[in-house]
């Protein structure tokens, strides 16, 4: 069948081992906390998607990963959303990459080489800020920097290798401060692991709290910006939510795609419903399509921001349609004989979970579409 093709064939190309691997295991065992998924994920090489082939990744660009996160949420809503943490951790380190004196690529290369995952310790989740704003507290000692603090939720937190998280430190030069990024082994003395996600939904993502108790990060795992937040560290942060709004579209798409594909799959459902599902919901990808290659062109300033923002918030209506629509046509018997449906529907409503809320976002776009400049909020 022609629906997901194109993404399962893109899977297929980057981490050929995966898709096989997690259609051999029922949804639920995927969807379950403590699931397989995410050993899968790294055994077929899925932490260094986003990192480039000269650096030992498999050098997917911002359409192959949303195609990606497409094909895995259809086959593991949990796996998809929990390893979007991971890559939009990546791609921030690749920015940094950019910006640093060459320290960040041996780091970035040892993860994608040794298939390290990363959960994500950056300020995505809170209101008003930058997603390399510090959410803990940094003491510089002899030995290197001391760091506390919680995140929560935080995905991938009982399969991680390594957390990323945003600090305040000295210049070297004396002057002032400058925001780094602390790279956290997570054997680290001090890092404890504690409950946090009572639901069953999405409970495969693996997303508790983590607590910093005094972590001592040593020099060399700590990858500075080399200025205070200034323009060109603006346009990494805004790079950043841009990933983030592309790589969780899809995840979610996915899920809801798993949805209708058994809808598309269902010959006793009338074939004009089945098509019907099928367009809008292919419309719905191209938008986000759409996006991803700006991305790939190498536009990432205020405007792809904006429209990553407003193609998130259509994709979250759109899904609002078509999710109660497949439920509606698989009808109440595959509702009522299995977990399944009913799981894929309540986790493709996670979209809308995400910040920017649409709600808090209402002001900034209304000042936006004045002339006036993009704020987060």
């Amino acid at each position: 069948m022609r629906f997901l093709e194109r993404e399962r064939t893109t899977l297929a190309k980057l981490l050929p081992d995966l898709d096989p691997a997690l259609r051999e295991i029922p949804l639920m065992e995927l969807e379950r906390s403590g699931s397989p998924g995410i050993k899968l994920f790294r055994d077929s090489g899925g932490p260094g998607l986003l990192v480039p082939e000269s650096h030992q990744g498999r050098g997917a660009t911002a359409l192959d990963a949303l195609r990606v996160q497409r094909a895995i949420g259809s086959r593991s809503p949990s796996l998809a959303v929990g390893t979007t943490m991971h890559h939009f951790s990546m791609a921030t380190l690749v920015g940094l990459g950019a910006l640093g004196d060459g320290m960040e690529w041996m780091l970035i290369e040892g993860v994608a080489a040794s298939n390290r995952v990363i959960a994500s310790g950056f300020a995505e989740g809170r209101s008003g800020t930058g997603i390399l704003e510090p959410t803990m507290t940094a003491r510089v000692t002899e030995d290197g920097v001391r760091i506390n603090g919680v995140k929560r939720p935080c995905s991938l937190a009982r399969s991680m290798d390594v957390l990323t998280a945003s600090v305040l430190v000295p210049r070297e030069d004396g002057q002032g401060e400058e925001l780094a990024v602390a790279l956290v082994p997570a054997e680290s003395e001090g890092l404890t692991v504690s409950g946090f996600w009572s639901s069953t939904f999405l409970a495969g993502a693996e997303s508790e709290q983590v607590t910093l108790t005094d972590v001592l990060v040593p020099p060399e795992l700590l990858l500075r910006t080399t200025a205070p937040a200034g323009q060109r560290l603006d346009e990494l942060q805004t790079a950043g939510l841009i990933w983030f709004q592309v790589l969780m579209t899809g995840s979610y798409l996915g899920a809801a795609s798993a949805l209708v594909e058994r809808v598309l799959l269902n010959d006793r459902i009338p074939e004009h419903e089945r098509v019907r599902l099928f367009v809008e919901t292919e419309a719905t990808m191209a938008t986000a399509e759409g996006v991803a290659r700006r991305v790939d062109a190498g536009d990432l300033g205020e405007s792809a921001l904006a429209q990553a923002l407003y193609v998130r918030y259509g994709v979250q209506d759109a899904l609002a349609r078509i999710v109660p629509r497949a439920v509606e046509l698989l009808g109440g018997l595959n509702f009522m004989t299995s977990d399944e449906v009913g799981h894929l529907a309540a986790s493709a409503n996670g979209l809308s979970l995400h910040p920017p809320s649409r709600s808090r976002m209402t002001g900034p776009f209304s000042d936006y579409l004045a002339d006036q400049p993009l704020a987060i909020a």
